[in-house]
């Protein structure tokens, strides 16, 4: 229940008891992530739900705030500094932890930032049309199973919490939530994107930022997002 609970508090703004745990205890509630999705999915569905019986651009804007709420908006920040740093850094990949590690937003950040959230609000008023609110919890859920493949695939940017995050992980985790996942894409198969969409993802971080880190699990979560969103809405 330790782990659960951290991963709650760490993914969520969800209020819960106060823990003692160290970097170690932190790194081990990873294995829970994909569950805190369902949490974040749940928040969504029943935003999108209210604001539907409005209208659907209300029943999107609604979801997107709920979304944003109960995240405290933690992957979206990521998506900014991974664009600042992309976009910043593209003469000097010496720069890129620095800019990562810089609070302020830049221009390539407020793009990303501004985009995704105009991308959500579209998606989620075209949804809320649709009797498939369901398909939340499990977009959300699959998106975060990303973060667990990342960690174990690709290299730490720094030292620090993600490689904690590497060594904490089980293949056997990982494998229980792969076999979750399979679960859901036979109820939805135009889930099955996921597969290529974390991959790419993994490949991009790769090539461009030369490893993984917290900013680039949280981009990576939003980005999945919004792809399982798409191609849910293109395939109804």
């Amino acid at each position: 229940m330790k782990s659960l609970i951290l991963a709650i508090q760490f993914m969520t703004r969800v209020p819960l008891p106060a823990v003692a745990a160290d970097t170690r205890d932190m790194a081990g509630a990873m294995r829970w992530f994909p569950l805190t999705g369902v949490i974040v999915g749940l928040a969504v569905w029943g935003a999108v739900w209210v604001g539907g019986l409005v209208d659907p651009l209300v029943a999107g804007a609604a979801g997107l705030v709920a979304w944003a709420a109960i995240t405290g908006a933690l992957h979206l920040d990521g998506l900014g500094d991974v664009a600042d740093a992309s976009g910043g850094a593209h003469k000097d990949a010496s720069r890129i932890s620095e800019i990562l590690a810089d609070p302020h937003i830049g221009s390539f950040g407020t793009v990303a930032i501004g985009l995704q959230l105009c991308a959500k609000l579209a998606l989620l008023s075209a949804l809320s049309k649709s009797d498939a609110l369901w398909v939340l919890p499990a977009i959300c859920c699959i998106a975060r199973m990303g973060p667990l493949l990342w960690a174990k695939v690709l290299p730490p940017l720094h030292e620090g919490m993600g490689t904690q995050f590497a060594m904490a992980l089980r293949w056997y985790d990982l494998t229980g939530w792969i076999i979750v996942a399979a679960v859901l894409c036979w109820l939805a198969p135009a889930l099955l994107v996921a597969a290529p969409a974390i991959g790419v993802w993994a490949l991009w971080v790769r090539s461009r930022l030369g490893g993984i880190s917290g900013d680039s699990h949280g981009a990576g979560i939003e980005v999945v997002e919004t792809v399982l969103l798409l191609a849910w809405i293109a395939a109804s």
